[in-house]
């Protein structure tokens, strides 16, 4: 049993990653400004504590107090096409929050610093899938900050011998998503306009690709990074393997929703037309792992959205950049 931080733990994926931690025993404190979650979702058996990675003195404080071994870093506004226009929120809290984590890693002696990075980090690769090995091109701001947080955890492994294990997740979607964000989940705004009996609206023609990824395959994995000596200092994609368009996604969430597929076409806004990871690589240090399809993760989620009801969209207040923003956005 290790004592544990967990930035992010009252959000989507964070929960999940503490609900995995906590099933292998471990001690676990959540720090999550509920910017983007939900306190209900901290699962019980862990400590909350309400405050920002951005709040200096409070992660000095938590560091000294609770004497952590591991951090799993999660928080993050993780909105890649909403990122162009918020460079400077994005920055302060996807890059410079992450580095203040990282300063008390170090000046702590965490064992090992798990960061929850992002395929946004590859941009539009001409390589499909895309591997460990291609070269990254982060194309929006977000994945930019991501990108830049993974070059700094392995400058201060050489520089101060942290050890870290990075995974890059892509299109998660399962209970606990926060489906009220219309600027990011496709699978979770499709779901809430469905309970609000609005058409699924869509970028463009539909014909983009992704791998879609339902969250119980991979928090599990993510939890037991930390026992698994062969996956210190190495970068993960993390997800499923089968890509779908998002026209074909629109239709298994109408069938998953019991509702017909009724779609609106929204002008194309600017965003990587295809984009899924090989993940070799983990199978190669975890093992192959049971994964669940599309539909039944689609399942699982649906009865879950359908028993929480929908969530009203909140516009973002502020943004920063107001040239080409996409007009879907403005209300």
């Amino acid at each position: 049993m290790a004592k544990i931080l967990v930035t992010g733990g009252a959000g989507f994926i964070g929960s999940h990653v503490t609900d995995a931690l906590l099933a292998r025993r471990h001690h676990v404190t959540v720090l999550d400004d509920l910017s983007g979650g939900f306190e209900e979702n901290v699962p019980s058996g862990a400590k909350f504590v309400q405050g920002s990675i951005n709040d200096v003195d409070l992660i000095n404080h938590l560091f000294e107090a609770e004497k952590f071994e591991y951090v799993y870093h999660l928080a993050a506004y993780a909105a890649e096409g909403l990122s162009h226009f918020i460079k400077r929120f994005n920055y302060n809290n996807n890059l410079i929050g992450s580095v203040n984590l990282i300063n008390a890693a170090i000046n702590h002696q965490i064992r090992c610093f798990v960061f929850t990075s992002s395929i946004a980090v590859y941009g539009a690769s001409p390589e499909l899938p895309m591997t460990e090995e291609t070269i990254p091109h982060p194309e929006d701001s977000y994945g930019i900050a991501k990108y830049a947080v993974e070059q700094e955890l392995i400058a201060s492994k050489n520089m101060f011998g942290l050890d870290y294990i990075i995974f890059r997740p892509h299109n998660v979607y399962g209970e606990r998503q926060n489906i009220g964000d219309k600027y990011r989940n496709v699978v979770g705004i499709f779901m809430n306009q469905i309970l609000q009996g609005k058409p699924m609206s869509i970028f463009g023609d539909g014909n983009q690709t992704r791998a879609f990824s339902y969250i119980g395959d991979m928090s599990p994995l993510m939890a037991a990074a930390i026992d698994t000596p062969t996956a210190y200092n190495k970068i993960f994609n993390i997800g499923a393997d089968q890509p779908y368009s998002v026209i074909q996604l629109a239709g298994a969430i109408g069938k998953a929703m019991g509702s017909n597929m009724d779609i609106v076409h929204l002008p194309a806004r600017n965003e990587v037309q295809d984009a899924y990871s090989s993940h070799q690589k983990i199978e190669n240090v975890f093992g192959k792992q049971k994964t669940h399809t599309l539909e039944e993760g689609l399942e699982k989620m649906a009865a879950w959205v359908k028993k929480h009801g929908a969530r009203q969209s909140k516009k973002f207040e502020g943004v920063e950049v107001t040239k080409n923003f996409p007009v879907a956005w403005l209300s």
